[in-house]
């Protein structure tokens, strides 16, 4: 045990495979947002109307931010299991505040409207995919180990009646 409390185990190696699977669906989030808004509504998102459908380098950069974006509250979250009394909880109010500056910050920028909407709908869909895989990622990632652990022994404690059938007369059908 530390001076803070038990020692908490963390699959390093699930969590940060997780992360990166994470960082893969918040890329391909941006791509498949990108490509819905230029391709299916016309909406120049990142780049003129006549950069394609996919735009250009920037739809590149936006892709690879969400990717390092999710990567980085991988870290946040192991440091967060780690140390942290509810880890889970201050991860997901910290992403959830994090998902609100990024889906309100297209609409500070000089932009059309619909490229501001657009934007910001993009990001709170990549925020809320890399909140959710990672939240559940925490379960398994801490979880793991805890199961190899054996079971408290409340009953030789003297916190559980004994429930081997020995009730020593009492009546069964009294609670």
């Amino acid at each position: 045990m530390s001076e803070f409390g038990r020692e908490r185990p963390v699959d390093a190696v699930r969590l940060w495979s997780g992360g990166l699977a994470t960082a893969v669906v918040a890329a391909l989030v941006v791509l498949v947002g990108t490509l819905v808004i230029r391709g299916v509504l016309g909406i120049p998102v990142l780049a003129p109307e006549e950069a394609g459908y996919l735009g250009g380098t920037g739809t590149v950069a936006y892709a690879s931010v969400a990717a390092a974006a999710a990567l980085l509250a991988t870290g946040l979250l192991h440091v967060l299991l780690l140390t942290a009394p509810r880890p889970r909880a201050f991860f997901g109010w910290m992403m959830g505040l994090m998902t609100a500056v990024a889906a309100v910050t297209p609409f500070t920028q000089g932009a059309e409207l619909a490229s501001q909407i657009a934007t910001g709908v993009i990001n709170l869909v990549a925020g809320v995919a890399i909140a959710t895989l990672l939240g559940g990622v925490a379960g398994t990632a801490a979880a793991v180990r805890s199961r190899n652990r054996p079971p408290p022994l409340l009953r030789h404690e003297g916190i559980l009646p004994d429930v081997d059938g020995s009730d020593h007369g009492r009546d069964r059908r009294r609670p």
